[in-house]
C-alpha cells in the first residue's frame, strides 16, 4: 500500500579546488533523499499524535528515528546465532480473509520451534498472538519473518534469550 520515490538532493557542480572541496563537503552532509509514502489516515494520525508528545521538530525526523529503530532491530535478528528462547507477539486482523489459514500452516511448518501458542480477540476486528519459540536463531528468525509477512498482521514483536542465561 505504499508507494515511495526518492529524489536525491544534489549540490551543484563546480571546476576550481576550493569550491569542489566544499561542495564535497556539502553533499557529505546533505545527502538526503526525499521520499513520499502512501498511509492509511488513521496511522498517520497515531504516527503525529506520537511525534507531537515526544517532542519531535518535525514529522519527517519522527520517520527517520522510526526507520533507525527498524534497521537496529533487522540487523540484530541477523546477527543472532545458535540456540535461543523467546516469545513472538503479533496482532492480526480477524476478518482478513485466509490469514488465521495461512498462520495455521505457518505454526504446522515450524511446529518443532513452536512451544506453545495463545491467543486472545482483543475486539471484533484483532487479536493478539503469543508464541512462545525455542530453536536455532536463524530459525526463528524464518518463523518470525513468515508472520510478519503476511498481509493482515499489523503488528510483530520478537524477543529471545539465549538459552541457559
Amino acid at each position: 500500500m505504499a508507494g515511495i520515490l526518492v529524489e536525491e538532493e544534489k549540490g551543484m557542480g563546480t571546476e576550481t579546488g576550493i569550491e569542489e572541496a566544499i561542495e564535497g563537503i556539502e553533499r557529505e552532509d546533505t545527502g538526503l533523499a526525499r521520499t513520499g509514502v502512501s498511509l492509511p489516515s488513521n496511522l498517520l494520525n497515531k504516527f503525529d499524535g506520537i511525534i507531537r508528545g515526544r517532542g519531535y521538530s518535525s514529522r519527517s525526523e519522527g520517520i527517520r528515528d522510526a526507520i533507525r529503530a527498524y534497521i537496529t532491530e533487522y540487523e540484530w535478528m541477523e546477527r543472532e546465532k545458535g540456540e535461543e528462547i523467546g516469545t513472538i507477539t503479533y496482532v492480526y486482523e480477524i476478518g482478513q480473509i485466509g490469514l488465521r489459514a495461512e498462520l495455521e500452516k505457518i505454526e504446522c511448518a515450524f511446529r518443532e520451534t513452536i512451544k506453545t501458542s495463545y491467543s486472545v480477540h482483543l475486539d471484533d476486528n484483532n487479536c493478539f498472538a503469543l508464541t512462545v519459540i525455542e530453536d536455532r536463531a536463524e530459525r526463528i528468525k524464518k518463523l518470525a519473518e513468515a508472520i510478519m509477512s503476511r498481509k493482515g498482521v499489523k503488528h510483530v514483536k520478537l524477543t529471545t534469550t539465549h538459552e541457559g542465561i
